[in-house]
């Protein structure tokens, strides 16, 4: 299979994969109270607190919006009705919604913030593809009766167009929380900087324990179509200088290449843009991430928890459904297949803006969409230490809307 096949199956086997295992061991956590920030002295009370609620839980990872609870939902909640068409009905779909906390919390903040007209015609739909994490999700939204009639989850691949069904020409907003970290990649290999990139494809062989990677001509539709948007950056090429060193130094010191490709991404892309031609986007995730062994351009982090205590691995075949395998974020790659995927630039094309754009898009530190769209002083302790701006300094927002002074 290929390498997207790969990971896709250790993720998210309906059975043995990392993110269908039940939640008393699984990776996704909720917490039971709202952290009071303001409670705290600073930092090093912070990380305590942290510490104790992990080792409470036995939980893999909470997220940003369960850490920061109702305020990072809030800060989305208002971005979204900052710009949205209220002519028409809000609708908002979730990928991948996790515990239902960034769910509950802007259906909280639309139902006593916005006009009453907007919370009682609005619907809010996850896109959730765990069946367990499907039920909580309704558990948690449900805790607001009024909140049921309005929120539905369907259990279901986001990037499986068929899913989607019928084209809905109608404005709605979209919401990924750390999604594409998570979204299957596939890997291109070279032997050498001077030859021709290959195909990787994992197998598994009768007389070895782990899968083995294969080698194969460019073939696959989706990983052709990265290169192609890619384009002439595909090794991080910063300028001309860099590309002819780069050159001279393959021919003196030949050494093989690795490149990860986010092709899951891609997929999902083709899918929203070909189904909900007029969405909103908001996604955040991680920009980059620290001490990744594994090779290659874009290599994600394999990690698991062994006894209160995370493991990372060495290889990415050594993840089996006990290990999250998670990406950075290329968010100059992702804002050139948005605009790909919404029909906007050629696949070849350098600079998307010299095109004809059909969406409007900015990337922000995490830092700057709170302090814009959010409450910085709910997650502020008691001496100025605020975690939400000062410890995500590697995640960013992207927020996408349609142009509509196109013909």
């Amino acid at each position: 299979m290929l390498v997207r096949d790969f990971i896709h199956a250790a993720l998210y086997h309906p059975r043995n994969g990392y993110f269908s295992k039940t939640t008393t061991s699984g990776p996704v956590g909720v917490l039971e109270a709202t952290i009071k920030f303001n409670q705290l002295q600073g930092r090093k009370a912070y990380l305590q607190h942290l510490n104790k609620i992990y080792k409470q839980s036995h939980i893999s990872w909470f997220t940003p919006v369960e850490l920061f609870k109702p305020w990072y939902a809030h800060g989305i909640a208002e971005a979204i009705l900052r710009t949205a068409n209220f002519s028409v009905p809000l609708k908002i779909y979730e990928i991948g919604g996790g515990s239902g906390t960034c769910a509950k919390g802007i259906m909280d903040y639309v139902m006593l913030n916005a006009p009453p007209r907007v919370y009682n015609n609005m619907t809010y739909i996850s896109v959730e593809i765990s069946p367990s994490l499907a039920e909580i999700q309704k558990e948690t939204v449900g805790q607001v009766q009024s909140h049921k009639s309005r929120f539905r989850v369907e259990c279901r691949d986001a990037a499986d167009q068929n899913g989607w069904g019928d084209v809905q020409q109608e404005p709605c907003w979209v919401i990924m929380l750390e999604v594409l970290d998570n979204l299957p990649h596939d890997l291109i290999h070279s032997k050498n900087q001077a030859l021709h990139w290959e195909e990787v494809w994992v197998e598994k062989q009768l007389d070895r324990d782990a899968p083995v990677e294969l080698y194969r001509p460019l073939q696959d539709r989706l990983i052709k179509l990265c290169i192609e948007i890619l384009a002439e950056d595909i090794n991080g090429s910063v300028n001309r200088l860099t590309s002819v060193a780069r050159s001279i130094l393959s021919k003196v010191f030949p050494k093989p290449q690795q490149c990860w490709l986010p092709t899951g991404c891609l997929k999902l892309m083709e899918a929203l843009h070909s189904s909900l031609p007029k969405m909103s986007l908001i996604a955040s995730d991680f920009s980059y991430l620290p001490d990744v062994r594994i090779p290659g351009v874009r290599a994600p982090l394999v990690s698991a928890k062994v006894h209160g205590h995370s493991v990372d691995y060495e290889s990415y075949l050594d993840a089996k459904g006990d290990a999250d395998i998670f990406f950075p974020t290329d968010f100059w790659l992702l804002e050139r297949i948005d605009h790909y995927c919404s029909g906007g630039m050629q696949p070849c094309q350098k600079n998307p803006a010299k095109g004809r754009k059909k969406r409007r898009t900015i990337t922000l530190d995490t830092s700057a969409f709170m302090e814009e769209f959010g409450l910085p002083s709910k997650t502020r302790t008691k001496d100025g230490y605020n975690p939400l701006l000062d410890d995500f300094k590697n995640t960013k927002f992207y927020l996408s809307v349609p142009t509509y002074n196109i013909k």
